[in-house]
């Protein structure tokens, strides 16, 4: 006798759908931690001055971030340059910020507010310490500037922490040996033109536009700053973070100067809090890596953003979101 499937009831068809629904449940459950939660809200960027590499960058990392993280607004604030960058991320004014490796290691020295919860995010690009003068000037060396009016840099800015230190290894006086003034890349080439000042320091990436435009339009050239980087080095932390360094003979095609100059350098950090969503940390790394080539056709020294450095953030600790990222890409 030929078998008879069972027939199916109406109560054992709904009772199959509700398992199935089960079933489904239970694996949107299951693979809800593995997505990535849509990030949004607004975080702010403290950058540098208009016309200085730190605030360029951050305009080209706020539109690749617009690309990548459509719902997190990106608000962009100008500064003096690391020393109030970093303020303004350890007390919560900032969620990230760029600054030099010698201005974060003073400022947790100094035990200012908020230094224990800074965190790094990536290794960026060195800064290339630059004196400019008139083609024609007879300085030669820092040593050179006795009685000069120099530009310094401003009281916030990075800038003003190295050319006091390489004006000390000089055994010159700020306050006494030369005039002092507290301007930034913003005009300083301008007041260099006019005659207004004599020299200017400038620490930033290669080439720095501000000063590009400068030898466009007037005759300069940059001083060596080769014969005081060992006395620097051994004033002891933060001036550890600095190292010899070239600038090449092209660097700033117009300026005139007959060969490489040597002078010193010191890394970029990219720089956050504890207290910033690790998702949003590992996403920002993320862009930041990923838009390197896009970025660096327009800021060239963001072309030595690098992945296998950039994990190394000394003095500080690296942010957990930071460091997911990397593990995530990790060969």
């Amino acid at each position: 006798m030929a078998h008879v499937p069972p027939r199916f009831g109406r109560r054992t068809a709904l009772w199959g759908l509700v398992a199935v629904f089960a079933v489904l449940g239970l694996l949107t459950w299951w693979l809800r931690p593995f997505g990535e939660p849509e990030l949004k809200g607004e975080l702010t960027f403290s950058t540098g001055v208009r016309t200085g590499v730190y605030h360029r960058y951050g305009q080209l990392l706020e539109q690749a971030l617009a690309r990548d993280v459509p719902g997190v607004r990106v608000r962009l604030e100008t500064s003096q340059g690391s020393q109030e960058n970093l303020a303004r991320v350890a007390t919560g004014q900032a969620d990230f910020t760029v600054a030099t490796a010698d201005a974060v290691s003073k400022y947790r020295a100094d035990g200012k507010p908020g230094a224990d919860g800074l965190r790094g995010v990536a290794r960026l690009y060195d800064d290339y310490v630059q004196l400019v003068v008139p083609a024609g000037s007879p300085v030669q060396s820092a040593r050179d500037l006795r009685g000069k009016r120099v530009a310094i840099g401003q009281p916030g800015s990075g800038v003003r922490l190295v050319s006091e230190r390489l004006l000390a290894a000089a055994k010159l006086d700020p306050a006494r040996d030369i005039t002092p003034v507290s301007i930034g890349i913003d005009t300083m080439p301008a007041e260099l033109e006019a005659g207004r000042i004599d020299a200017f320091f400038w620490s930033g990436g290669l080439p720095t536009n501000a000063v590009r435009e400068l030898s466009d339009r007037f005759d300069i050239r940059l001083v060596q700053l080769g014969d005081l980087v060992e006395t620097l080095q051994g004033s002891g932390s933060p001036a550890s973070y600095y190292r010899a360094a070239v600038m090449p003979q092209d660097a700033y095609t117009r300026a005139r100067n007959t060969s490489s100059v040597a002078t010193l350098a010191v890394p970029n950090l990219l720089v956050t809090t504890e207290e910033t969503d690790p998702g949003l940390t590992e996403q920002f790394t993320r862009t930041l890596i990923n838009s390197r080539d896009r970025i660096g056709q327009e800021v060239h020294a963001a072309q030595l953003v690098d992945l296998r450095t950039a994990i190394y953030t000394d003095p500080l600790d690296l942010h957990e979101g930071a460091g997911r990222y990397y593990r995530s890409v990790k060969p």
